[in-house]
C-alpha cells in the first residue's frame, strides 16, 4: 500500500502539550470489521474442522509470519485474517495460540503484541528476550549497527530528538543521508521509511513547522527488543564514563528493564 495517513500518537513525558502524528502506512476497514470470536464460538468452529485442517492453517500463519519476519516487518491481525486466515477466522484464536506454540517449541521464538489497539505482533528470539541481549545491542551486521545509532543518539537525549541532530550525527560517522551509500544505499530511505516499517522507529512531522520538520522516538519493536541498559552500557565505554553518571537514563534504563523482560504475547 502507497498511501499513508497520519495516525494519532502520545507525546513523550518530554514533549508536553504537543500531539503529533506519526507517518505509518495507511490501514484497510478489516480491522474495524473484525470481531474476536469467543470461546464458545472457537469450540463450534472447531467441531466443524478437522485436525488436518486446523494443522494446515496454524502451518500458513505460522509460514506468514516467518516470512514477514525476515524483513522485520510487523503483522496486524486484519492482515493475517484477510490474507492467510480467511474463512477459518472464526477459530483465530486457536489458530494464533497454536502458532505462537509452534514458535515456542519449534523455532525458539516468542509472538509478542507490540500494539494493543492495532493488534500488531512481531517475533523475538526467546534467548534474547530472556537475558535483554538482542542482536540490536550488539550489532552483527551494518544496518542494524545505522539503528543503534540512532536509538543509541534518542535515547540519550530524552527520547525525542529533531531529524537534523540525526542526520548530522550521520554525517560525523561518514554516513551522508544526502548522498548514496556504498552498503546502506539510499541512508534517508532506510532510517524514515524502512525503520519505521519494521516499527523501529518513529518519524514524527512537528506541527506549525515552516519548512516542514519531523522529529524521532523509539519506536514499538524497539521498545520490545532493545535494553536501554545495554545502550546506557555502550555509551560509557564510548565515552569511559560511569553509566550511573547519566542519572536520568541510568533511572529509566533500569526501571524499563523489568518491564521489557515480562512482555508477554498477547491472544
Amino acid at each position: 500500500m502507497t498511501q499513508r495517513k497520519r495516525l494519532s500518537n502520545t507525546p513523550s513525558s518530554s514533549q508536553s502539550g504537543r500531539q503529533p502524528s506519526t507517518v505509518l502506512p495507511q490501514e484497510d476497514d478489516d480491522e474495524a470489521t473484525f470481531t474476536q470470536p469467543s470461546t464458545s464460538q472457537v469450540q463450534r468452529g472447531l467441531e466443524k474442522l478437522t485436525p488436518a485442517q486446523v494443522d494446515q492453517k496454524t502451518a500458513e500463519v505460522v509460514q506468514f509470519f516467518l516470512v514477514k519476519d525476515q524483513k522485520k516487518i510487523p503483522v496486524r491481525r486484519a492482515d493475517l485474517v484477510k490474507h492467510v486466515v480467511k474463512e477459518y477466522r472464526n477459530i483465530y484464536p486457536e489458530i494464533l495460540k497454536r502458532a505462537a506454540r509452534t514458535f515456542d517449541q519449534v523455532f525458539g521464538l516468542k509472538l509478542v503484541e507490540i500494539d494493543a489497539k492495532n493488534h500488531t505482533y512481531i517475533l523475538i528470539n526467546k534467548l534474547e528476550a530472556a537475558e535483554r541481549a538482542s542482536p540490536i545491542n550488539s550489532p552483527t551486521n551494518p544496518k542494524m549497527g545505522l539503528l543503534f545509532v540512532i536509538l543509541s543518539v534518542i535515547f540519550m537525549k530524552g527520547g525525542v530528538v529533531r531529524e537534523n541532530l540525526i542526520w548530522s550525527t550521520l554525517k560525523k560517522l561518514r554516513v551522508d543521508p544526502g548522498e548514496r551509500h556504498e552498503e546502506f544505499g539510499d541512508v534517508k530511505r532506510v532510517v524514515t521509511d524502512e525503520f519505521v516499517r519494521q516499527r523501529y522507529l518513529e518519524y514524527v512531522r512537528i506541527p506549525h513547522t515552516e519548512p516542514i520538520e519531523h522529529e524521532f522516538r523509539w519506536g514499538q519493536r524497539a521498545e520490545v527488543e532493545v535494553s536501554k541498559a545495554k545502550i546506557l552500557e555502550f555509551m560509557g565505554q564510548l565515552h569511559e564514563q560511569d553509566p550511573q553518571s547519566w542519572s536520568q537514563q541510568y533511572r529509566e534504563a533500569h526501571s524499563t528493564s523489568s518491564s521489557q523482560a515480562s512482555t508477554s504475547s498477547h491472544r
